[in-house]
């Protein structure tokens, strides 16, 4: 069922969700038993419930009871966003930087290794680490999230990191190294950086945002990072370009 988002129907609910009011919204639920599985939007871009649970900036009131009621009601936990993206739930709670929700989703059998993420079509941790969204992160790794070798470089993961140079499998290519230390520096990462350069990445790569791993350190306010960098040559995009 596809309902229009200024549908009263449709208002009402998301008023419930947005408020934290748990009670209002198994009423409607009750009443109206094709919501809880509906999309809300349109054919080229909808949502469900869940998906305005977990919607930027994230963090409503009695977040993880809403989760829980919506899936004891038969929301998909695992339901994808229609549109440019394939997000579910956990994707947004990730991206949102929203640790009790995040919780709710995986305790209800969100799948963790999802993919459909506006990083790559890749999974929430995806997200997490490339919009910073550190706590998040931390805990999907915490709850059994697979790493690659930029998530673990920007979350200073140092034994993943080796392990994708000792691993039986290819080893990471100029490419891999150099993306991991732009992201070790995104993430503030110094040892990990340090690393990763004598490994044999390009300090001065313009890459994410056309920014280099100086210009990523400086935007993430990390000061003592930027000054190791500048002593190890780094520069900013607008001297490279």
């Amino acid at each position: 069922m596809l309902i229009d988002t200024t549908a009263p129907l449709a208002r009402a609910a998301g008023e419930a969700i947005r408020t934290g009011d748990v009670d209002a919204l198994r009423e409607l639920l009750t009443a109206h038993p094709g919501l809880v599985t509906a999309r809300l939007g349109t054919m080229k871009s909808a949502r469900t419930l869940l998906h305005i649970v977990t919607d930027w900036p994230g963090h409503l009131p009695d977040g993880p009871r809403t989760v829980a009621a919506l899936v004891a009601a038969g929301a998909e936990v695992n339901a994808r966003f229609t549109g440019a993206h394939r997000e579910t739930p956990l994707h947004w709670a990730a991206s949102c930087d929203d640790v009790p929700v995040l919780d709710a989703l995986l305790d209800l059998g969100a799948d963790i290794e999802a993919d459909g993420a506006v990083i790559g079509n890749g999974t929430p941790l995806a997200d997490a680490v490339a919009f910073g969204q550190w706590n998040s992160a931390r805990r999907l790794v915490e709850r059994g999230a697979r790493t690659t070798l930029w998530q673990a470089a920007a979350l200073g993961e140092a034994h993943r990191v080796a392990v994708c140079f000792t691993a039986e499998s290819e080893p990471p290519t100029k490419e891999d190294v150099t993306s991991a230390l732009w992201c070790a520096c995104h993430g503030g990462q110094r040892q990990m950086a340090d690393y990763l350069l004598r490994r044999g990445g390009d300090i001065n790569w313009i890459g994410y945002d056309g920014l280099t791993a100086l210009d990523a350190a400086h935007r993430s306010g990390h000061d003592a990072l930027v000054t190791w960098l500048r002593d190890h040559g780094a520069k900013p995009a607008e001297e490279l370009a």
